[in-house]
């Protein structure tokens, strides 16, 4: 059961290496944005089990109408591969067709075309995201995806060499379970993020970990928390993502977490902003990865006021029984003076108005390079966010034009012998 994936499914296993002098003659060949690389190598490595490609349009509808594969498998987000009508036409593209995809000028995956069709991608925008409007990062994505869709089975067959700080906290979902095998982990909570850590986070975390302890006795705990960052698409403003990766593992490094209770990886995906719906996918990512427990907070993957605070957790409760993973729904911490501690609703009834963890009150200190009063931030974070910022981020903490136009690369491929395209 260890290596069931999300519904019961198999880990997906897409990946299939081919040699530097084995030639792929005959290959039409496609070259892919850094969107599709990132899904492919998620989709190939069984991140999102159990997809095996793109989907076609019957899964579209499925999905987007009522969050269902067409076997009956929860799933809430659409992935797709978009494409215009005249890139087809000059490529020749056909269904039943296989091509190589290429990226950055290497060879990436074989994709195996099944379905070319048309979706309405208003539709497709307000049934995801509850929203038509464009302000939101998600619809704004989709409404800009080309007039045609392409959709089948994917093969990576040149593997990613992901460069440093990346390479350390790679992990594939069978190496997650064998490094929670190696840890004696039962149970795993996992924490989704995109930020680098303050003391709220922490407490979440630690909160998290009681949870799903809750019916053991002391000496039979064997759990773990699995800090799975998302690395993908940034816009100007987020965290650089090696300073998240950075950070968070910082917490195990300066002693705030047990070596044996804390880890550190990343997936590869663009946040969609979705809310609810996003909540569910990342259930199942991490359902895939193997983990048992997963902390839901207040506004999960939302963005600006298109969701309530709490909705994502609403809707997992609606389909707790169809999950593999145990939901922990935790209310929104703050540092409170009087109590002299992080806190929340739930506990504490002193006022909270001054005391919340204001991200644009954060971010705006941590670009002055000012550190925070250990009770919001740890100083050893503080130092990694900081050094991060020179090392990586040219001298911010934040992504810039000039981070996004000369940062280094998350992964390089292997230079294969690719016909032109």
């Amino acid at each position: 059961m260890r290596y069931l994936g999300h519904n019961k499914k198999p880990i997906v296993d897409r990946v299939k290496p081919r040699s530097d002098s084995e030639k792929i003659d005959g290959m039409t060949v496609l070259p892919v944005k850094r969107e599709i690389a990132h899904e492919v190598i998620s989709i190939s490595y069984g991140f999102l089990t159990p997809l095996e490609g793109f989907m076609n349009h019957d899964e579209v509808a499925g999905v987007t109408s009522d969050m269902e594969l067409p076997d009956g498998t929860l799933w809430s987000i659409p992935i797709v591969f978009d494409m215009s009508a005249e890139e087809i036409e000059q490529r020749n593209l056909s269904e039943g067709d296989s091509v190589l995809m290429s990226y950055q000028g290497a060879p990436m995956a074989t994709f195996d075309i099944d379905e070319i069709y048309r979706y309405d991608n208003a539709e497709m925008a307000e049934k995801t995201y509850g929203t038509k409007d464009p302000k939101h990062p998600g619809v704004r994505r989709t409404l800009a995806y080309a007039d045609r869709f392409v959709s089948g089975k994917v093969t990576l067959i040149n593997e990613p060499i992901f460069n440093e700080p990346f390479a350390r906290y790679w992990r594939t979902p069978r190496q997650h379970l064998d490094a929670f095998a190696q840890k004696h982990w039962t149970s795993v909570v996992a924490h989704q993020t995109r930020n680098v850590p303050h003391t709220g986070h922490e407490a979440l975390m630690k909160q998290a970990w009681f949870a799903a302890n809750e019916d053991k006795p002391v000496d039979e705990i064997q759990t773990g928390i699995l800090v799975n960052a998302i690395i993908g698409e940034k816009r100007i403003g987020d965290y650089i993502d090696e300073s998240i990766l950075l950070s968070q593992d910082m917490l195990r490094e300066a002693g705030y977490f047990r070596d044996n209770i804390h880890m550190v990886t990343f997936t590869l995906w663009d946040m969609r902003y979705a809310g609810p719906r996003e909540a569910l996918l990342h259930a199942i990512l991490r359902t895939n990865l193997g983990c048992t427990h997963h902390m839901f907070g207040r506004d999960h993957a939302g963005v600006g006021n298109f969701y309530k605070p709490y909705d994502a957790q609403s809707l997992l409760k609606q389909y707790r029984e169809k999950l593999l993973i145990k939901p922990v729904f935790l209310k929104e911490n703050w540092y409170c003076p009087e109590c002299g501690e992080v806190t929340n609703a739930a506990l504490c009834n002193h006022d909270r108005a001054s005391q919340n963890f204001s991200g644009t009150l954060l971010r705006s200190i941590l670009d002055d390079g000012v550190q925070p009063t250990r009770k919001v931030m740890r100083p050893e974070v503080f130092r990694s966010v900081m050094e991060s910022s020179e090392k990586y981020g040219m001298g911010s903490s934040f992504v810039t034009e000039k981070y996004l136009k000369g940062r280094q690369p998350i992964f390089t491929l292997q230079k294969m012998e690719v016909l032109k395209a």
